[in-house]
């Protein structure tokens, strides 16, 4: 005589999740290390005036940055003010090249959409503004955004 065996239901065998924790915490791990929180490190600072109608910028990647202040570290830089652009000081000479590098980084469609922020110090006189200014229009760069923070409002 021969045995016969029961078919069990077609139970299929059950993952472990005993590594799950693991993994999880070896991702977090690996996006914290890569992530980088900041863009740029000041060298200027830029306390910037309150103003009372503001608008938020809605794409991040089509801004770029110039800083106008005094150095944080006057010591080593003076006291003089100065433009900051990406991660190094330059001057207004240096602009153009650092619109154009930025613009390369653009999908060609949005290139016109590109917008200029300028964050300057509350102190700083107007005379290196203009001088930006003049350097983001021989540039090509028209859109222009001054930053500023939001004005606390009285009762």
């Amino acid at each position: 005589m021969s045995k016969f065996k029961k078919k069990q239901g077609n139970a299929k065998p059950t993952i472990s999740t005993a590594s799950l924790p693991d993994i999880v915490f070896m991702l977090l791990f690996f996006f914290m290390v890569v992530t980088k929180m900041r863009d740029t490190e000041l060298l200027v600072k830029t306390i910037t005036p309150q103003a009372s109608e503001l608008t938020k910028l809605e794409k991040k990647s089509l801004v770029n940055f110039v800083y106008i202040g005094r150095p944080t570290k006057p010591q080593i830089h003076g006291t003089k003010p100065r433009i900051q652009l990406g991660d190094r000081f330059a001057t207004e000479e240096d602009i153009a090249l650092f619109i154009a590098k930025h613009k390369e980084t653009v999908p060609e469609a949005q290139k016109s959409a590109v917008i200029t922020s300028l964050k300057i110090d509350g102190d700083v006189t107007m005379g290196i503004v203009s001088d930006v200014k003049t350097a983001l229009r021989k540039a090509g760069q028209v859109k222009i955004n001054y930053s500023a923070k939001q004005r606390e409002r009285t009762k």
